[in-house]
């Protein structure tokens, strides 16, 4: 979504010599089919996402063109597999320049380029550009967090993380624990239990879920559009807040989840260990210490945000400058994890930790959930995206005319067509 966002931004804005590489399947890019276990958007149906301010490319428009208007008004929130279909829509209405079934090994500054190194499966090694856009979602920070207390070998047989491909036709009646609370952990639990598991114990470390979407209270156009304005300090204040309140689950989610047989719910257990023992996946809490046993585990901890783990990006990992690296927050707000972030230029572009030790690495834009310090819920949700690829566009139009003025002047000043030919007072 957040590719095809920047994508139309930047061809409404007349820079058409782009190109969009996604590594899944055509119709599969994304989560909406994959691992989006949810049954519909947790978004309004009424959000303009990607349609970048163009009435006709809405999904309300798209929908109501194509089952009436009657369908819209009965029509309570988008389900997964509709929303994909607009998406895909909206590239073969625009037609879009994308490539599928191609994923980045590599991306580095290259003089006065960027080259871009494909993976081993793919014929064409190499693409070099003007400027790389990395738009790759939640994950694409850092990929999927695995907490220390998960013993690595107990996957893929024993265990997943809630954003794998999962076949849930082989927990038909097993015993299935879920470790974390948050919106794709409740997902999964009731995806399982809808798949045949016998019982889902979730373990909760919270003695009471979030009771507040503060993202949702937060999703307007001024937030989205001035949160870059603030100072470091006010938005590092803001973020240590949302951090420390989170968010609930969907109310829809719960329900899903709580109606079906077989759910249990233990609040106020942190998991101590979570270990292989023969074939089963043996759970320790820190609130009674017993031991519990389960057939299989799903890991609902959320992404890392971790520039060293993003494999197209690891050979210059070390040279991009993270919110840790330009902003010393008060004691009483340090939040490590937040300052792993990286810390982007007004246009999401990477800025290096010490000037001159990566020339170029400006050239690459970060349009994932990496963005979200520097510039707020503009490049990973719904809500903001229309907002985050016009900042995105913007720039990188910006930065391409002044490398490029002195042709563009030449150009101006070698324009010559003759307004006045037809008129007296045109002199040849």
């Amino acid at each position: 979504m957040c590719g095809l966002a920047a994508a139309i931004a930047l061809i409404f804005k007349g820079v058409r010599n782009i190109r969009v590489f996604d590594r899944s399947p055509r119709g599969r890019e994304g989560p909406w089919t994959t691992f989006a276990r949810m049954d519909q958007l947790r978004s309004p149906k009424t959000l303009p996402g990607p349609a970048l301010g163009v009435p006709s490319l809405t999904f309300r428009a798209w929908y109501e063109a194509s089952l009436g208007s009657s369908a819209w008004d009965a029509l309570y929130k988008i389900p997964n597999g509709v929303w994909q279909d607009y998406l895909n829509w909206l590239r073969s209405i625009l037609d879009l320049p994308v490539e599928n079934d191609i994923a980045a090994a590599r991306i580095t500054p290259d003089g006065g380029l960027i080259r871009i190194e494909f993976a081993n499966n793919h014929p064409r090694r190499f693409v070099w550009a003007r400027k790389a856009v990395i738009a790759t979602g939640r994950g694409g920070a850092g990929g999927d967090h695995i907490p220390g207390f998960v013993d690595s070998t107990l996957f893929p047989d024993l265990a997943a993380h809630t954003n794998d491909e999962i076949d849930f036709s082989r927990l038909a009646g097993k015993r299935v624990a879920v470790i974390g609370a948050g919106p794709s952990a409740w997902d999964n639990a009731a995806t399982a239990l809808e798949k045949g598991a016998a019982r889902i114990d979730m373990y909760v470390r919270r003695p009471i879920l979030p009771q507040h979407n503060k993202g949702r209270g937060s999703a307007f156009p001024a937030f989205f559009l001035g949160w870059p304005a603030l100072d470091d300090a006010a938005r590092w204040e803001t973020l240590a807040y949302l951090d420390d309140v989170q968010a609930p689950p969907p109310h829809e989610t719960v329900l899903r989840a709580i109606r079906l047989p077989g759910f249990n719910i233990h609040l106020g257990s942190p998991v101590e260990r979570a270990a292989r023992k023969r074939d089963s996946v043996e759970i320790v809490t820190e609130k009674d210490g017993a031991s519990h046993s389960h057939d299989f585990l799903i890991v609902g901890s959320g992404f890392h945000i971790d520039m060293a783990r993003n494999a197209e990006l690891s050979d210059i990992a070390r040279h991009i400058a993270t919110w840790g690296d330009r902003y010393q927050p008060p004691a009483n707000l340090r939040r490590p994890a937040l300052a792993r972030f990286p810390y982007l230029g007004p246009g999401f572009e990477l800025l290096e930790k010490s000037p001159g030790a990566c020339p170029g690495l400006d050239r690459i834009h970060l349009f994932n959930h990496g963005a979200f310090a520097s510039h707020g819920a503009v490049a990973s949700d719904i809500p903001g995206v229309n907002v985050g690829a016009e900042t995105l566009a913007r720039s990188i139009v910006q930065s391409l005319f002044r490398a490029d003025f002195d042709v563009v002047r030449s150009a101006l000043e070698a324009f010559a067509e003759p307004e006045l030919e037809k008129t007296p007072f045109f002199v040849p």
